[in-house]
This record gives structure tokens, C-alpha cells and sequence, in this order.
């Protein structure tokens, strides 16, 4: 398939490749196709969500393991139904960045990963009620040893 993007031009992606979102991203309900692209270089830990229907809309994205590996994420039962699966570690979990500058002023929201059941391609946003994450994690937090925090 061929199509534009935001960040890599017009590119070919295999068909099969594509995300399905049944209630498509938060504010973005109308928005349910998508592709999961890397950025160059990033080693697969920095990635954007394009969207199929929308050359321009497209959301960077960040592997929440690479920057706290003991990120436990836990669906709800309707949630894990819907999703196809039994138990949360049987989907990959991705959550969106807000790009600012300097880059350690950007955040990840830890509360709202998008889940993917990666056998089905159906991927849907949520909202984690436990583990004390938040939607606006400082990106330059991730670097900094636990005693240098205050």
C-alpha cells in the first residue's frame, strides 16, 4: 500500500502492517487506520503512529519499556475482551509523546498507552485507572538515577 505521510513522505507499507483502531485515538474517534512506523536510527524505541485516511495527522510514540523497564500496564477485563487476549503482557503497549524543545522537556503519558494484540492488528487507546502513572511524564525524568530526583 501506498500512501503519504507526515514525517517519511509517500512510502509503501504492506497492507497486513496496518493497525485497526475499532474507536479509533482519543479527540481522533474517527480516525481507525493506522501504521506503526520507526523512526531512523532509534533502534525501534521511537516510533509515530500515521495514519492512513490523514497524510498529516501523526503521533510520536515511544516504547514505555525503553525508559522504564518495570512499566506494568493492566487492562480491565472488557478491555482485555475486546483486545482478544486473556492477560495485559499478551499485548504490546506504546505510548504517544509531546514533542517540545529542548527534547527533555517532552513528556510521555504513562496513563494512556495504546495496547496492541500484534496477532489481530486491533489496537485500541486506554486509560490505566492503577499504577500511579501519569499523562505527562518528563522525558528528561527517565534519565536521572532515583537519588538524584527530588
Amino acid at each position: 500500500m501506498r500512501f503519504d505521510t507526515k514525517y517519511f513522505g509517500q512510502i509503501d507499507c504492506p497492507e497486513e502492517d496496518k493497525l485497526f483502531f475499532p474507536e479509533g485515538l482519543f479527540g481522533f474517534e474517527e480516525e481507525k487506520e493506522f501504521f506503526l512506523l520507526p523512526f531512523e536510527g532509534s533502534e525501534g524505541s521511537l516510533l509515530c503512529f500515521q495514519s492512513v485516511a490523514t497524510p498529516q495527522l501523526a503521533f510520536v510514540a515511544v516504547n514505555p519499556f525503553t525508559l522504564k523497564p518495570d512499566y506494568a500496564p493492566v487492562l480491565t477485563e472488557g478491555e482485555l475482551k475486546a483486545m482478544g487476549v486473556e492477560r495485559s503482557e499478551d499485548l504490546c503497549f506504546y505510548t504517544l509523546c509531546v514533542v517540545r524543545s529542548p527534547a527533555g522537556d517532552s513528556t510521555v503519558n504513562l496513563r494512556c498507552p495504546v495496547a496492541i494484540n500484534d496477532q489481530t492488528r486491533r489496537a485500541m487507546q486506554v486509560i490505566l485507572e492503577e499504577g500511579g502513572y501519569h499523562m505527562h511524564h518528563l522525558l528528561s525524568d527517565f534519565g536521572r538515577k532515583e537519588e538524584d530526583k527530588c
